[in-house]
This record gives structure tokens, sequence and C-alpha cells, in this order.
């Protein structure tokens, strides 16, 4: 379904975007938006999530390749659990 609303420019640069259309997108006060600009002209406004820098390591495509790769391991049941620490530890230094 498309929305097709006509805001104005304040004369201060900012916009209103229209309560049906937050609601519509779930968007509140102080969510922050990705302004582009398309070739076209075109204005796009993206809902974005701030990520607090102490977990950006988490989002950074060699992470989210390794919680890829550890997904799968655990669908395929390739885990291991231990009743302890000492035997995880055993178990990691094992050379079989």
């Amino acid at each position: 379904m498309t929305t097709n609303e006509v805001v104005q420019l304040a004369s201060n640069g900012r916009i209103t975007l229209p309560g049906s259309i937050r609601r519509r997108v779930g968007l509140s006060g102080g969510d922050l938006l990705r302004v582009e600009i398309g070739e076209d002209g075109r204005i796009i406004l993206t809902p974005v999530v701030a990520v607090n820098r102490s977990q950006a390591y988490f989002w950074t495509s060699r992470w989210q390749k390794g919680e890829q790769e550890a997904e799968e391991d655990l669908r395929a049941g390739r885990v291991s659990t231990f009743e302890n620490v000492d035997d995880l530890i055993e178990d990691l230094t094992n050379e079989e």
C-alpha cells in the first residue's frame, strides 16, 4: 500500500511527518532516519538504529559470519555440553 502525503518545509529546513505515517512505520520522537538523495532527486528517509559503540563489533561482517556458522552448528547438532569447566578444559586440550 502506497501512502501519498504532502508536507511543508519550514523556513528552518524542518519537516513534520504526519502522525499516520509515523504510526504506520513505527516511528516516535527521537528516532533516527538516514537521508539519501536518489539520482532522480528523490529524498529517501530510512529508519535506522544507532548501535552503542561498545556493541558495534557484533554487527561487523566478520562477527556476523561467525554467528551464522554457530547457528548452523547448533541446528546440525555439532555441539558439546559439559557438567563443569574442568570437563570443558579437558575436552579443549584433548588432541583426539
